[in-house]
């Protein structure tokens, strides 16, 4: 048996480990489905170290797919399944990718790849998933390392980069599938999700934190119910038809699910939420305080990144007696922040936010080691771009990314305060704030507002809404002027394209900043 499903297959082998829109995989079934795929794999030629890429929507056979790496010490890339052909192309030839499983509507764009076998699923231009499967030996692989993902960071600056991860277990080569277990049961305590439980998956697996708030709790036991896209009204019918236990949200989803009708909110329950954690995005204080309100305390907050992992973390009663908190840090990491001489600064004050795990780990852009030294300080003490401070009491406050300040006059000016101020707004659903040229001052403060229903545009609104920020905030953080939007160029897992916002802005100045 796979070594992390043996004690489930033994325990509850009839029970359901997986269910998508086309049915469930019981974790018999996926132990037996996952040993297979092992031994095709290493029949293939494919052995610890080795890459392969998968390109699908949320669905069973993925999971099967990313458990066999797993457990063959072979690192899997997950694709972003919007990618068009040429990017599709681009990430299976930088990470070195020799098979890619991809899923039948989306077969068409990989009919350019070169030097890299390619697997169906689902579909018929290629070679069946299921076909690789049959007749393959149902008994347990004798040599098992633990493999992982390598993520394509979105690419909203240049080329996506893969992230690597290092650890001093895998010094040495790929390291035992018991770290696999250590690593599942240390993160699944942490972020408190039972390992009997039941995990709903709403946003892409081919992201990094729906990975890990999935997949981890897979391995340690919690069956998985996923959906391959977002609707408000039915994550709530699932919710409670299968007593979910535990998920993991972007505010984009917040915001939708507090605009289903009054027949679908009366007839939730959610009694058997235990954890519902929220990242990826800030979430506008009134969105959130909704959520805890309708939903309980259940909801939670981490901050973190594809690079650093979970490196702080919030339960909704700190978060309410810290509004915008986004915690103290995790019990694994370091966390130190630096002026701009490159300096620590005391509680209180803003400068970049770098982070060190205890755990030994770090990581690498692939194929990048300029962008790599740019993030490091010092070998294991990284910066994810992020501005912020402490509180006195040792709880992080996040104020900007680095590369989104604004500099107007020679003064330093953070959008994410003058986005946290807006955001509390009545007329105001979603804000960005960014800096757009000025002659005089170099940039200038413009805000783009998405309007909550029954509220206008108009020169009389965006009057209140700078009379409302100069109440909270230093005239000089007032935006100028105020863009009313239908709906912000947001990504699915709730992250902001905010250079959509601003290069029209810029066109044929020469600059932009």
């Amino acid at each position: 048996m796979a070594f992390m499903i043996a004690p489930q297959a033994a325990a509850r082998g009839a029970d359901a480990a997986l269910i998508d829109e086309r049915g469930s995989t019981s974790w018999q079934a996926l132990n037996v489905r996952t040993n297979q795929l092992m031994h095709w794999l290493s029949g293939r030629g494919i052995k610890p170290g080795d890459r392969i890429a998968i390109f699908a929507g949320n669905c069973r056979e993925y999971y099967e797919i990313i458990s066999a790496a797993g457990h063959l010490g072979v690192t899997f890339v997950p694709i972003n399944w919007h990618f068009a052909a040429e990017e599709l192309e681009y990430v299976v030839a930088d990470a070195g990718c020799r098979i890619l499983f991809i899923e039948g509507p989306f077969e068409a764009l990989a009919a350019g790849l070169e030097d890299c076998e390619r697997i169906s699923i689902r579909g018929d231009a290629y070679l069946d998933y299921e076909d690789c499967l049959a007749g393959q030996s149902t008994e347990e692989p004798a040599s098992q390392f633990m493999g992982g993902p390598m993520f394509y960071t979105s690419g909203t600056t240049g080329r996506p980069k893969g992230v690597k991860g290092k650890s001093p277990a895998a010094a040495d080569g790929p390291p035992p599938i018991q770290a696999m277990q250590m690593m599942t049961g240390g993160l699944t305590t942490m972020l408190q999700i039972p390992a009997d439980g039941t995990t709903f998956i709403c946003g892409p697996v081919y992201h990094s934190a729906q990975w890990a708030f999935s997949f981890l709790p897979l391995m340690a036991g919690s069956r998985v119910l996923m959906r391959h896209k977002f609707d408000a009204a039915e994550s709530l019918e699932l919710i409670d038809q299968y007593q979910v236990t535990n998920t993991h949200l972007v505010p984009t989803q917040f915001r939708r699910m507090l605009k289903v009708d009054d027949e679908h909110r009366g007839a939730f329950s959610g009694g058997s939420l235990r954890v519902v954690w929220h990242g990826a995005a800030p979430c506008p204080p009134e969105v959130k305080r909704a959520m805890i309100d309708w939903w309980g305390p259940v909801v939670s907050e981490y901050y973190g990144s594809t690079e650093g992992s979970i490196v702080a973390m919030s339960s909704a009663e700190e978060w309410l007696e810290r509004p915008g908190t986004v915690g103290k840090p995790s019990p694994t990491v370091n966390i130190q922040i630096f002026g701009e001489d490159g300096e620590p600064v005391p509680a209180g004050t803003s400068g970049e936010i770098y982070v060190r795990s205890l755990m030994g780990t770090d990581f690498e852009y692939h194929n990048e080691p300029e962008k790599t030294a740019a993030v490091h300080k010092e070998p294991g003490l990284f910066t994810f771009g992020d501005i912020g401070y402490f509180d006195d009491d040792g709880y992080l406050y996040l104020s900007d990314r680095k590369i989104d300040m604004i500099i107007s006059g020679g003064v330093n000016i953070y959008p994410a305060e003058i986005e946290g101020v807006l955001a509390t707004h009545p007329a105001v659903q979603d804000v960005a704030v960014f800096g757009i040229p000025n002659e005089e001052y170099g940039e200038e403060v413009k805000a783009a507002v998405t309007l909550n229903a029954g509220f206008s545009g108009d020169s009389g609104l965006t009057d209140d809404l700078m009379a409302f920020c100069r109440e909270h905030l230093a005239g000089y953080k007032t935006p100028r002027s105020v863009d009313y939007v239908d709906e912000m160029p947001r990504h699915e897992t709730g992250k902001l394209y905010k250079r959509l916002l601003k290069e029209p802005y810029w066109e044929g100045t020469g600059r932009s900043i």
